[in-house]
């Protein structure tokens, strides 16, 4: 027996190998460590697990450098017991078996204290904008042109006794963008419905298109006008993407609206839709999330909200409590993880001086990986 196996075997003893179950997870999961002295150097390190009925199982083969192991192949409640082997040359040294230990879930992961901090703060200030604004206090959003010319887009329309198309994008009602342009719709035939619009609705979502009659049936009967209400001009064309493009574009050609709305989810025939619009000659808005298309409406059209103004144009326009606190609140939570991620690299700057390094506690708390 050579010097490093009298080392390992003087050494590398049951108090060197420790089990746990491993904190803050959704359980089946074991943490193995275990120590080796500094002076042994060993080849290769053979984990070995035993279960309930005493069968053993080699749970991985390590280099011998590691010093712990995660085992994820283990079941919920059930008592494991494992040890360590080292391996120089032709020899193997084990260690004892370590004391029985069992996985279980955490209810509460205590690694995210922060996102629960974070969480709470800003939901009250979400719920402090919201009854802020049903008290009747002003709640300040900077102006967004697109949306100030929605009102003259329609009375254009009126005017000219041409009708107003609506798209709501190519997005399924799962999409965040398709939701903020159903809410925009409502608002714009609430306002068609006062001045006697005509609103053409074209979908290529069946279940958008479903929603999208309703909250137009909805915004003509808050405006005291249900009887103008016409289901058939929410209509259902097809779910085929350049089918969908071409039978809007013939639309536009045929009927000369005076408006045209693009709200919504975009893709390759944003172009298409927004070139075609503007050849009629039509008061064009659109919005859309993607980065991709907003080039192509800032080009074709005359205005366009961008990104996150499409999400605040049902609270710009409706002026309702629940939305615009809502806006409020968000925009104040932003404000508050700037603040944080300027201070956190103050202190991350900091905390590199030695006579300064409890500074990196403090950084511990905003981990969130």
């Amino acid at each position: 027996m050579n010097l490093i196996l009298f080392l390992l075997i003087s050494t590398f003893i049951p108090p060197f190998i420790s089990v746990r179950d491993t904190p803050n997870d959704a359980g089946k999961s074991i943490t193995v460590s275990w120590e080796l002295p500094e002076a042994v150097t060993v080849e290769a390190l053979v984990l070995e697990r035993m279960g309930a009925d005493e069968q053993t199982v080699t749970v991985a083969t390590l280099p011998g450098t590691e010093q712990g192991y995660v085992d994820e192949d283990v079941t919920d409640r059930q008592p494991y017991r494992y040890r360590v082997a080292a391996v120089a040359g032709a020899d193997t040294v084990w260690s004892a078996w370590s004391a029985v230990v069992s996985s279980s879930p955490q209810f509460f992961n205590w690694a995210r204290v922060n996102i629960l901090v974070a969480m709470l703060i800003f939901f009250a200030l979400v719920i402090y904008f919201i009854e802020h604004a049903k008290a009747g206090r002003y709640l300040f959003v900077r102006r967004i042109a697109g949306l100030d010319a929605v009102e003259e887009a329609v009375g254009r329309a009126t005017e000219m006794g041409k009708p107003i198309v609506y798209v709501p994008g190519l997005g399924s009602v799962a999409d965040i963008a398709t939701i903020a342009s159903l809410n925009i719709l409502g608002e714009v035939a609430k306002k068609t419905a006062q001045y006697d619009s005509a609103l053409l609705v074209p979908n290529r979502d069946p279940i958008v298109y479903t929603v999208a009659r309703e909250v137009v049936k909805e915004a003509y009967t808050k405006a005291g006008r249900p009887d103008a209400f016409k289901p058939d001009n929410i209509f259902f064309v097809t779910s085929e993407q350049f089918a969908y493009a071409a039978a809007v574009d013939g639309l536009m050609v045929r009927e000369k609206p005076a408006t045209n709305f693009f709200l919504g989810t975009f893709w390759a025939e944003s172009l298409i839709l927004a070139e075609t619009g503007a050849t009629t000659g039509a008061i064009q808005i659109a919005g859309t999330d993607s980065v991709f298309q907003l080039p192509f409406f800032i080009t074709a059209c005359d205005y366009t909200l961008i990104g996150e103004e499409l999400y605040a144009a049902s609270a710009y326009l409706s002026r309702e409590p629940l939305l615009l606190g809502s806006l409020k609140g968000q925009d104040y939570g932003k404000l508050l993880i700037i603040v944080i991620v300027f201070l956190g690299s103050v202190l991350l700057l900091l905390s590199k001086i030695p006579a300064l390094g409890f500074f990196s506690n403090i950084l511990n708390f905003f981990n969130v990986s």
